[in-house]
């Protein structure tokens, strides 16, 4: 029911997603969602990609600091407000949300969102059971085939 995510630590510095998204193209990676948030002298990229388990061993081949975290990949309706009803079964059965983010896909009228949770199964659970749709790590493909 979870989605790989890899956080990369990046330098603070003008150039370094640039240089880190030329790795990517030049070992072919197809990067599916991103999310960058800065602290005083790095950031931290956190990216959904084709193929997890490769791209991580080519970063730290290549001197990159990463590790893989778990996350959920939630399907919503794409309309204002619906990132509300998400927010508040979240909140009801008492899962912290530790941050967000959303991405594109193909899929006419659909959004989706990153949830970093403190508690995958309890968050994963609370959202089936009100008809939201989980994708879990092998339906990802399915929203970006070619």
């Amino acid at each position: 029911m979870t989605t790989k995510q890899i956080s990369v630590f990046l330098e603070n510095r003008p150039g370094s997603l640039a240089e880190f998204c030329r790795v990517l193209e030049k070992h072919n990676v197809d990067m599916r969602a991103m999310c960058v948030a800065d602290a005083m002298d790095f950031g931290i990229l956190r990216i959904i990609v084709d193929d997890t388990f490769a791209t991580i061993t080519m970063l730290k081949d290549e001197g990159y600091i990463c590790q893989i975290t778990k996350v959920l990949t939630v399907e919503i309706d794409d309309r204002p407000g619906a990132l509300v009803g998400i927010l508040n079964l979240l909140g009801d059965a008492q899962v912290n949300l530790e941050y967000t983010y959303a991405f594109l896909s193909r899929q006419e009228g659909k959004a989706y969102i990153i949830l970093k949770v403190a508690d995958n199964a309890k968050a994963g659970e609370a959202l089936k059971k009100a008809g939201i749709r989980v994708i879990c790590q092998d339906e990802m493909e399915k929203l970006f085939g070619d």
